[in-house]
């Protein structure tokens, strides 16, 4: 790996994004049985959800914002990674509603501080024709830690059975390390301005209007894309409702993650020699032919199968789709650029959650996933046709 593309501060923000993925996954697999265990119900925890992810969607915006108004990235990173990490033992310290709603509230925010400025550092760490490489590397190690975290949750939870509290204290410790290795990083010289204008919670709406229109296409496609995307909870269901047991449940989760770990800097690289748009199209291809298939499969090795190349779609797709955003936007505008796409899609994959959840209910789980299938299949035509204009 050359050094000039992989930078010191690439490497730094992509170990901090690594251990705050070892701390959250650890947590993703039991957080259901523990609110659940704690006296939540379903409906409950899906009103703590939805709002936690309202709260993640509208910070996303308005704090890519503020990191470009105010010239400044490290300090969001630092004190968004700073509050996910918090947010893991304040879930076991007092299991009151309102304190497990503001505990997965203060989560999702640190995950909206972050994004934007997180992203822009990545983007201004390279060029654009080392986007994939770049962004591919940090999915990669973003989904190693999203691969050991479940691990480390199958292994206590083998010695600990059932002790769901001491696990989301014992999830601090990444988090503690993630935040100390922000403290090495170092902030980018930017031009100062001499005023400074706070931007308003949802003045980042206003970027559309300025934005280039090869990324209201670009944008425009992905969100259609969230809307048939439903949460991966869908696909975990899916194996229980094989009799496929936990264990092996949590198992194919983290064979997905591996896969998606280990082939995002690859595909990056890839993405980078073909072109990015073409990785993501190919990429889009690929859910619609998982979506197509999961319904009908009922054996433990097809679900190993499909879950290898819903790891490759992932690889193709999230780390392009923001390599691609941050090529298509003003330099200066990087962080607002990506807060105003991942700020819609965290509205839209609530929708695209309900949507899934109301046909499976009604139609079955087969024609829930058809219909995702075919939708995305819409999305790439979608993309072929207006690909020339993402330049």
């Amino acid at each position: 790996m050359k050094a000039r593309i992989l930078t010191r501060t690439i490497l730094l923000v992509s170990f901090v994004s690594l251990f705050t993925d070892v701390a959250s996954e650890m947590l993703y697999p039991v957080m259901p049985v523990y609110l659940r265990s704690i006296g939540f119900s379903v409906m409950l925890i899906g009103i703590l959800e939805g709002i936690a992810e309202a709260v993640a969607g509208l910070s996303k915006g308005y704090f890519g914002q503020s990191s470009d108004a105010l010239k400044k990235r490290v300090p969001f990173v630092r004190a968004g990674y700073t509050l996910s990490a918090l947010s893991k033992p304040m879930m076991a310290v007092l299991i009151w509603p309102w304190w497990i709603f503001l505990a997965r509230t203060m989560d999702r925010l640190g995950k909206g501080v972050r994004t934007g400025a997180r992203d822009a550092i990545l983007s201004d760490e390279t060029t654009s024709e080392h986007k994939g490489k770049v962004f591919g590397f940090h999915r990669s190690m973003d989904t190693i830690g999203a691969a050991i975290g479940p691990m480390l949750a199958l292994i206590f939870l083998w010695f600990y059975p059932g002790e769901y509290k001491m696990l989301f204290y014992f999830a601090f410790f990444p988090g503690l390390i993630a935040i100390g290795l922000t403290f090495f990083l170092k902030e980018k010289k930017h031009e100062t301005s001499p005023s400074v204008v706070r931007p308003g919670l949802l003045s980042y709406l206003k970027y559309w209007k300025r934005s280039a229109v090869p990324y209201r296409y670009l944008v425009a496609g992905l969100l259609l894309f969230t809307l048939f995307n439903s949460s991966d909870a869908f696909l975990l269901l899916a194996i229980k409702d094989k009799q496929v047991s936990d264990a092996g449940m949590i198992s194919m989760y983290i064979f997905y993650n591996l896969v998606y770990a280990l082939a995002s800097y690859p595909l990056g690289v890839l993405a980078d020699k073909i072109g990015l748009k073409t990785m993501l199209i190919c990429g889009l291809f690929l859910f619609a032919g998982v979506y197509l298939s999961f319904g009908f499969n009922a054996s433990v090795a097809g679900f190993l199968i499909l879950f290898f190349f819903y790891g490759i779609y992932a690889a193709s797709t999230e780390g392009i789709s923001k390599a691609l955003i941050s090529n298509l936007a003003a330099r200066q505008d990087t962080a607002t650029a990506i807060g105003f796409y991942t700020s819609f899609a965290s509205i839209f994959s609530l929708f695209a959650s309900s949507i899934a959840g109301i046909l499976w209910f009604t139609l079955g789980m087969k024609l829930m996933f058809m219909i995702s299938g075919f939708g995305v299949l819409v999305v790439c035509i979608y993309f072929l046709s207006i690909s020339r204009k993402l330049k």
